[in-house]
Order: C-alpha cells, then structure tokens, then sequence
C-alpha cells in the first residue's frame, strides 16, 4: 500500500510538497499552525502547480488541528524554516504513534537531534523514526495564494536518521514518493553539507543595499553574485568543509554539490552558479526580513561556527557574517541560535558525537 503523507507548514515550500504528492497519487493532508495560509487552499479546494510540475492537486484536509492532521499519516514531511522545528516537535509530540517517519525538509544544521531532543523533553514514547534532507528537493516560489511554482526538482537529496540505522526504513518509505532521496551517511552529513550556508546569508548581507532599494527586483544567485562575491562564500565553504573534517565528516564542496543537484559546473564557484538554469528566474527576497538571515543564520552558520569552536576548527568569516547579521536585525543570532549547548552537545567528543548519529548511544 502506498504511505500516506502530513505535510507540517503551509508556506510555497510545503504548498509545494503537498500538491506534488497528491499529482503523485498519494493521500496527502496539511497542518499548519494558523488559518491564513490554509484559507486559500481550502477555498479553491486545493493546490495549483506551475513550472516543473502541472496540474491542479485537490486537497481534502487543511487543518490547525495537529492530532487530525497526522493520525493517519505514515510519513510526516516537516517543510517549514528551521525555526519552526521547535514548534512542530512540541506540537506532534503528543500525538505521535509508533512506526511513523518525521522528515525535516531540509534539516538545516542540528534539526534531526533538536526535533528528537524536543521529542523528549515532551515525553514522547512513540517509537518514531526521525530523519532530516540536505537541502529542499524543489527550487519554487509562491506566485498567489495556493499556487506554487516549481522552478526545478533537484537531481538527489541525501537523507540521513537519527540515529543513522534507522535511514534504510526511512527511505523504504518516502523513496516511493521522491525517489531523488538517497541515503546520507548520517544526519552530520547532512548538517554540514548545508550549502544554503554557504550561499544565503553571505549573498544578501553582500546585496542589502540593493535589496532595499529594489525590493529584491534582480535574480538573486546570478545578478547578485559576482567574482569578488564568490570569493567570500568560497572562503565560507571551506571553513565549513574543515569543520566537517574535524567531526569526521567527508564534506562535500558547494561546487561539487551544485553539479551533483543541478548538474552545474564550472571552473569555480562563480561560473558554476552562473551555469546553473535552475537559479535563473529566481528573484532576490523583498526585503532583508527574510528567512535567508532570519533562518539560515541561527540555524545553519551558528551550530556550524559552535561546532568549529569545540573542535578548535578557526571560523572567522563564519563569525563575521553571524556579527553582521545580528547588526542589520538588531538581534543577537549566537545567543538564539542552535550552539552546541542548545543542541545538548557541547561535551561529546568527536567520537562520541558519532556514536551518537550512528546508533544513538551517548544521550
């Protein structure tokens, strides 16, 4: 029998998702934790999809209503800002049952360990298997309520469990919806192969002139980037692929991860990001209260950066983006970010935060 599907969130991204898996033939509901975004949806009695993926996909529950969202769900798709992981652990965890699959889409850095750390602390006993994606299968953009765009579906999305022997089972699961999941050693694979990263914040606090002077009107990754800006996040990247060493973990470079998804190349990160189709169309945000610096700072730099200082790994130009987006919101992002003592993991070892993602020893 087919899995059946909860989509957690109702923005394009999760909009996205839902519609899809129902074009797909799979039953599908949504939760979302307030009424506007379901509204419309309810109203048109469903999902309109552009781009990549056409048709009109019918929706027969939209709800607030966590514990009917997911009662029949065998997989539960979590596709909102990382910021909202929190949330949606303390929100399913009481109506969680054994068997069922949490995907975090994607995990950014640390999802998979604070959705099971929340689990937990709520005093879940359902015996769930909780997963998170690299990065988000779609590039897409909302272009009116209840109507996505799906600008390209990305080539393979590796997945990771926590811990990492539960990730056969999950992809047993959602493979048969998104066959471009493949598996991830374990979910610091997926943590620290955030390209977003590397990409996002970097590339709107370079552009944050111009994005207040435009409202976002350039496409973001080929007219706001440039060699000299390139050079920055290549400087990221690699402080991000040391860290990653430092853990254990085999990073792979944004470049080569811009082939593997996009099939992109180039020379250098530049000419690679300017050869990619899938960023061409894509515009810039509209303002710089945008999940680029609200979501990917504290969510992706920060637990990158904490874990370079646990393990004596130099991160400065991480620090510097962190610094400067915490100027530009008025925010302090280290303070409310996912560091290791948020993530309950500031006294393991190396090897100790293996065992950890492997089999879920330590905690």
């Amino acid at each position: 029998m087919k899995p059946k599907f909860c989509v957690l969130g109702a923005g394009n991204g999760g909009l996205a998702v839902a519609g899809h898996l129902v074009l797909k033939g799979f039953q599908t509901t949504i939760f979302n934790r307030g009424q506007f975004r379901l509204s419309a949806v309810r109203a048109r009695g469903g999902i309109e999809l552009e781009g990549a993926v056409e048709g009109f996909a019918p929706i027969e529950l939209a709800t607030t209503d966590a514990g009917e969202a997911i009662r029949e769900a065998d997989v539960l798709m979590v596709v909102v800002p990382a910021n909202g992981h929190r949330f949606m652990a303390e929100r399913t965890a009481p109506h969680l049952r054994d068997g069922q699959v949490v995907l975090l889409n994607p995990g950014r850095t640390g999802g998979a360990i604070e959705f099971r750390n929340v689990l937990r602390e709520e005093g879940c006993q359902a015996d769930v298997m909780v997963a998170e994606a690299q990065t988000f299968i779609y590039a897409s953009r909302a272009m009116n309520p209840a109507q996505v765009k799906i600008f390209r579906i990305k080539n393979s999305i590796p997945v990771a469990a926590l811990p990492a022997k539960d990730t056969t089972a999950v992809l047993a699961l959602v493979r048969q919806a998104f066959p471009e999941f493949i598996p991830a050693p374990t979910v610091l694979n997926t943590s620290l192969d955030n390209i977003g990263a590397v990409f996002h914040p970097t590339l709107t606090i370079l552009n944050a002139a111009r994005i207040e002077n435009t409202r976002g009107d350039f496409q973001y990754y080929i007219e706001g980037n440039s060699p000299s800006a390139s050079l920055l996040l290549e400087a990221l990247d690699q402080e991000r692929v040391a860290v990653a060493k430092a853990c254990g973990v085999d990073a792979i470079s944004a470049r080569d991860w811009l082939e593997l998804a996009y099939d992109a190349s180039g020379s250098n990160l530049y000419q690679a990001m300017q050869n990619n189709e899938g960023y061409y169309g894509i515009n810039a945000p509209p303002t710089l209260q945008t999940r680029y610096l609200t979501e990917d700072v504290p969510m992706s730099l920060v637990p990158i950066a904490s874990l370079g200082e646990q393990f004596g790994v130099p991160v400065p130009t991480f620090k510097a983006c962190i610094h400067l987006a915490s100027l530009i919101h008025g925010n302090d992002y280290w303070a409310e970010g996912r560091t290791v003592e948020r993530l309950g993991i500031q006294n393991l070892s190396a090897e100790q935060l293996h065992l950890l993602v492997t089999s879920g020893g330590v905690w």
